[in-house]
């Protein structure tokens, strides 16, 4: 019986291990504008399209913590009575530490007033998002913005939200819209090229990709998404560079495998192609590009 329990402890501990190593950290300290800590400021890191929420207080120093985050991009905001919230787009990386220094401005009253009831508005909105209830959370987003129509946050939802309700053109709009009110947002700027991308206006979507890779230079997924909105406009070698940075990134990416593995072809580097389109075929073996990368390497190897 003991050595079972000490098993469990064991196995406990190692999950824990596991999971803190593929998770990443937010930290900070809030302050008001003359650099005086704010205690009891909340923090909020959420992430609408998953439904992960967390919530955090700051303390006597203004400082705030919060472990266990999986990677990727999360809304920050920070809120205290007395002060304009504030909110941002982070990253969060693996067994990273994202860094955070939050500014607070006091505020008049009912400016305050307003923009906390339209942030109540956007917190239900989210809510219902993640409930699945799309048109339901849309009246909500729309109501928000009739009363704070300067937030890219509430626009990046109000589209993610459009987009799951399939209206293409709406959501584009409000993508435009968050991209505009924050030019530095990955979300925005990826969702935005990617709505002009699904129209073929891959000329339009080339710098908004190229500001998403810009502004997260360690996600692959970005990359990739740049080679095929740059050789659509460019030509397939002048990808070249994006997939290779995406594969540096992350090694088993298939599609930029298979993608290098014809740049190489064009190139007439028989050997370079060859090894690129086994790497794919043995990491995506069923791929619906899988035959045809089955047909290149025989074409190659006579």
């Amino acid at each position: 019986m003991k050595r079972s329990f000490i098993c469990l402890l064991l196995a406990a501990a190692t999950a824990c291990s596991l999971l803190a190593s593929i998770t990443g950290k937010v930290e900070g300290v809030v302050t008001d504008d003359t650099g005086a800590p704010v205690e009891k400021a909340v923090v909020i890191i959420s992430a609408p399209s998953s439904g992960v929420k967390f919530d955090v207080t700051s303390d006597k120093a203004g400082k705030f913590a919060q472990i266990g985050i999986q990677p990727g991009y999360y809304m920050f905001s920070v809120k205290k009575e007395g002060f304009m919230p504030v909110s941002k787009e982070i990253h969060v990386e693996i067994q990273g530490t994202t860094r955070l220094e939050v500014k607070l401005e006091k505020s008049q009253t009912a400016v305050e007033m307003a923009a906390s009831a339209s942030d109540k508005l956007f917190l239900k909105g989210n809510t219902l998002y993640q409930e699945k209830k799309y048109e339901e959370a849309l009246a909500v987003y729309q109501e928000a913005i009739a009363q704070s129509d300067a937030q890219w946050g509430y626009y990046l939802n109000l589209g993610l939200t459009y987009k799951k309700l399939d209206r293409k053109d709406e959501a584009k709009a409000a993508f435009a819209k968050a991209a505009v009110l924050n030019p530095d947002s990955y979300s925005a700027n990826k969702e935005y090229g990617e709505s002009l991308a699904k129209e073929q206006d891959f000329e339009a979507a080339k710098p908004y990709y190229q500001k998403a890779a810009d502004l997260s230079p360690t996600d692959p997924d970005a990359f990739y998404n740049l080679g095929i909105c740059v050789s659509k406009v460019d030509g397939h070698e002048a990808a070249l560079a994006a997939y290779q940075k995406c594969i540096a990134l992350k090694p088993d990416y298939a599609e930029a495998h298979y993608e290098l593995g014809t740049i190489y072809i064009s190139q007439n580097k028989k050997a370079e192609a060859v090894a690129s389109l086994e790497k794919f075929l043995s990491l995506a073996p069923e791929h619906e590009k899988a035959g045809l990368a089955k047909q290149l390497i025989e074409f190659l190897k006579k």
